[in-house]
């Protein structure tokens, strides 16, 4: 951009031209690509223009680069508005907290009353519950990166241990839920630890690959050990768990008999929404309490400064060793949950791209901010789930561009493209709010660009 310079105003002129210029590139990349279509026609090949999906690729163009230049400029303006930002946030924040939480815990009512029975099952299973797991995984490995600063590629391996350590046992042995959950975040600290011993001396991008290697390793052991995990088949008719021994199924012993109702599938759902949801809130109660341990503040200063941290003679070993099988201890918890509830896992479900999306969202969300990975979380996978409704998009590019679009397959794009959004706008996070852990008669939140993390 010709006003890319920081010390240069980007102003409306200069977006503007700017955003021509990308819509003139736009045509000259997709005037053969997307205006023109071959057919065959008797035993001919004839070019059938496109018009309308060339101008809409170019107005597409010109839109974006329209967005971005604004967020440019919106935060080459931030350091002037910071200070403001963060004490309406600070002001507002008491109120928010409680607000949340009354709508999370009415939600299944709010979805049963707005949809009735059938409908509610959609809005609560696939948008709470589904969200709700990926709230409770951003948590646990916002210890590991938003607390500690370790950055960790590898997340999914632990969410595995807990599903597979539930699912083996649960199957093998016929052991509860209620016993296997602590079993399975046990397991999955345990396997944090081993992680934590060769990693000691890493860091940065070297960290990064190691984590990795790891929930790769994890995923093809689950893959070619059959003996043990079925490999590619899976382990299915995993039991469900039990409203405190009673099922939730049509028997005479069930949920709905006991309590003298109609039996419906949708008991179970609300069930497992309301575990879930217990689960996250215990892993934020966790996290949070931990924070303003001594624990929790060895942390904070081993992700902004390794060598300062072990100056002032903290032991970076047991620091780095005990984020790491804490945040995977959640991880395992919510794979025992997961497990529970499809009733079949397969290693198909803990592949690198569910790594890269909840670290995804402890990145967008904010690191170290709990209510930046419930506002990306709910962004991100609610997102995903919102492009199936979409299905009217679907007939209008069909009718005004004749093709076939399905929103669904374009997930990556959209993911792609509105990190890229975020990252302009705000490049610390949507939450970038500080609160130190530890204050001298009044805390304060502070903007994260006065915070140097990542420099350890």
């Amino acid at each position: 951009m010709a006003a890319s310079s920081d010390d240069k105003p980007i102003t409306p002129a200069d977006i503007l031209r700017d955003a021509g210029f990308a819509a003139v590139v736009a045509f000259g990349l997709f005037c053969l690509l997307l205006g023109f279509r071959t057919d065959q026609s008797a035993n001919e090949i004839v070019l059938v223009g496109r018009p309308m999906l060339l101008a809409g690729a170019m107005l597409a163009t010109f839109t974006i680069s329209l967005l971005i230049g604004f967020l440019r400029r919106a935060r080459q303006n931030a350091p002037a508005e910071a200070s403001d930002h963060v004490s309406r946030f600070a002001a507002i924040e008491p109120f928010v907290k409680p607000v949340l939480l009354g709508f999370v815990v009415l939600f299944p009512v709010i979805a049963i009353q707005l949809s009735g029975w059938q409908g509610a099952l959609k809005w609560i299973d696939n948008f709470g519950i589904q969200i709700l797991i990926y709230v409770m995984l951003g948590w646990g490995l916002n210890v590991v990166v938003g607390l500690a600063g370790l950055l960790d590629l590898g997340y999914v391996a632990f969410y595995a241990v807990g599903a597979y350590s539930y699912a083996l046992l649960a199957t093998n042995f016929g052991l509860s839920f209620w016993l296997l959950l602590p079993i399975a975040g046990i397991l999955a600290a345990f396997w944090g630890i081993i992680l934590g011993f060769p990693v000691l001396r890493l860091r940065g991008d070297y960290l990064a690959v190691v984590t990795l290697a790891f929930g790769e390793i994890i995923r093809l052991v689950l893959i070619n050990w059959v003996d043990f995990s079925n490999g590619y088949a899976g382990i299915s008719s995993i039991p469900r768990p039990t409203f405190f021994g009673i099922p939730f199924n049509a028997s005479d012993e069930g949920f709905a008999a006991r309590f003298g109702l109609e039996f419906t599938p949708m008991y179970r759902t609300i069930f497992l929404f309301y575990l879930i949801l217990a689960l996250a809130l215990l892993t934020a109660w966790v996290t949070t309490k931990l924070r303003r341990l001594p624990i929790g503040r060895a942390w904070e200063a081993l992700r902004e400064d390794e060598i300062a941290c072990r100056a002032l003679g903290i032991n970076t070993v047991t620091t780095k060793l005990t984020a790491f099988a804490i945040g995977a201890g959640f991880g395992g918890f919510a794979g025992s949950f997961f497990a529970a509830r499809q009733g079949f896992i397969s290693p198909e479900s803990f592949t690198f791209i569910e790594s890269a999306q909840i670290l995804a969202i402890v990145v967008l969300g904010g690191l170290g901010s709990l209510y930046g990975v419930v506002i990306a979380a709910v962004g991100i996978v609610g997102g995903f789930e919102l492009l199936r409704e979409f299905e009217w998009l679907q007939h209008l590019m069909k009718a005004w561009f004749d093709v076939d679009f399905d929103p669904t397959q374009y997930r990556a794009l959209i993911f792609g493209l509105a990190m890229v959004l975020i990252m302009l706008w705000k490049p610390r996070g949507l939450v970038s709010t500080r609160t130190p852990s530890v204050a001298l008669k009044e805390t304060k939140a502070i903007s994260g660009s006065l915070v140097k993390e990542g420099h350890g």
